[in-house]
């Protein structure tokens, strides 16, 4: 019964329908003549003469012709009808523009067949690598971290009692296919000197969200619906936990963002409670991925909580995926002083286990001296790559050019997805190679 309101008064439907039919009985007509000319001519010979080849037999006539030409007006008038009608739905739908149709069309169709990609961290170097990865393939899952303890994200986690929406929204946000506009609204911070001050209205979005279907899970997925986000986003857990830090002198200190604070060597990291149970959808993201992204990230308060929940870093290491780790450019103060990009390599496989990475990705391009210096004042400086020391932890070296910018140095969003996809097409063909011989 609803195939009948498209027949309603207004819809600008049923004149494009009707011509439809119009081109479609002229075109059967055209069809049965062209095919029954013989037979109309021997009945009609006083007004369609026939032409004869010279053994006698019946050649193409005009009644023929007069059938082929209403078979191209039909199809031609097909072809108009059908397109009136396209297009009174897309100025419906799309009435600003058909350009986003098109780009749906190209989502859905070519973009939905690109490897499954599981990419898991959090902070400002995973919201990076997502901008670049969702121009590749919509099969993306962000599985994210939820130890933050600071900012915004802090304050809603002991007000609301709700996991830190920070990270998660950054994702959302980079996953999002919405009007520039939405994306403000969702990355604005409130100011002055209320109880909303310093909020993100993305944070207290997903927050109202979770209070809505009494779900963080189920609040991300409609959330994606809000700002057309293409993959998904999920935390590594539901529960409440705290990332704790065991320094090499043997002091430990509690909370994420009190860990680079202290400005001493790390050991070690702990969640607690120890014992957290994972959602089961960011498990399965991993069990079904074609790749697994680490980072980039901060390499201890970013990466390192989700590899701690427990059965995250042992799905890692079962899985058959292509397993990537992506190493920062810079080293982070009071994080990662002095370390080179084994070590960065050695702390993830000593945290998660020794299948966690099989490739490492890390930038090739020398970071500009004025640059350096800049960020030498402030203690980080360029990771140092030693090839040696990675090839002895058995991890495969990847080098590319991953930064831009002139007044900072990050990873190119674009670049970073790239070199990704490279690296996974490449790691692939070589694999399916192998296995024919």
């Amino acid at each position: 019964m609803n195939f009948l309101k498209w027949l309603y008064p207004g819809m600008r439907f049923k004149r494009w329908l009707l011509l439809f039919a119009a081109g479609v009985m002229l075109a059967s007509l055209g069809i049965a003549i062209m095919f029954n000319y013989k037979y109309i001519d021997s009945i009609e010979e006083s007004i369609f003469w026939a032409v004869y080849t010279f053994s006698g037999e019946y050649t193409y006539t005009a009644t023929a012709v007069i059938g082929t030409v209403m078979v191209i007006i039909g199809f031609l008038i097909m072809a108009m009808a059908a397109r009136f009608i396209i297009q009174s739905v897309i100025d419906v739908v799309y009435p600003s523009s058909s350009e986003k149709l098109v780009d749906l069309i190209y989502e859905k169709r070519m973009l939905g067949k690109g490897p499954a990609v599981t990419v898991v961290g959090g902070g400002h170097g995973l919201s990076v690598l997502l901008r670049g990865i969702k121009e590749v393939t919509t099969n993306v899952t962000a599985v994210v971290t939820v130890a933050d303890d600071g900012g915004s994200s802090g304050r809603l986690r002991e007000e609301l009692g709700i996991i830190p929406p920070g990270d998660l929204r950054n994702c959302l946000v980079a996953l999002a296919d919405t009007e520039p506009l939405m994306e403000k609204l969702f990355q604005h911070r409130f100011g002055g000197s209320s109880s909303l001050s310093g909020h993100s209205f993305g944070n207290l979005f997903i927050a109202a969200m979770a209070e809505v279907t009494g779900d963080v899970e189920t609040a991300l997925t409609e959330s994606s619906k809000v700002l057309a986000v293409k993959g998904r986003v999920l935390p590594a857990s539901k529960e409440h936990v705290r990332l704790d830090a065991i320094m090499e002198d043997g002091t430990i200190v509690c909370g994420e963002s009190h860990i680079p604070e202290v400005h001493k060597r790390i050991h070690r990291v702990k969640l607690f409670p120890e014992h957290v149970e994972a959602v089961q959808s960011s498990l399965d993201a991993i069990r079904d991925a074609s790749a697994i992204v680490l980072g980039p990230g901060s390499l201890y308060t970013s990466i390192m909580p989700n590899l701690l929940v427990e059965g995250i870093g042992d799905a890692i290491c079962r899985s058959k995926a292509i397993k990537i780790y992506i190493c920062n450019v810079m080293t982070q103060p009071g994080e990662t002083d002095g370390y080179t990009a084994s070590m960065h390599v050695k702390a993830i496989l000593d945290h998660a286990g020794r299948q966690a990475i099989d490739y490492v990705i890390v930038n090739s391009t020398p970071v500009p001296e004025d640059l350096a210096q800049k960020y030498a004042e402030k203690g980080a400086y360029p990771v140092e790559v030693d090839d040696d020391a990675l090839n002895a932890l058995g991890v495969g070296l990847i080098k590319a050019d991953l930064i831009s910018g002139k007044d900072v140095i990050h990873h190119d969003s674009r670049k970073l997805a790239s070199s990704v996809m490279r690296a996974v097409y490449g790691i692939k063909a070589g694999l399916d190679e192998i296995r024919k011989h």
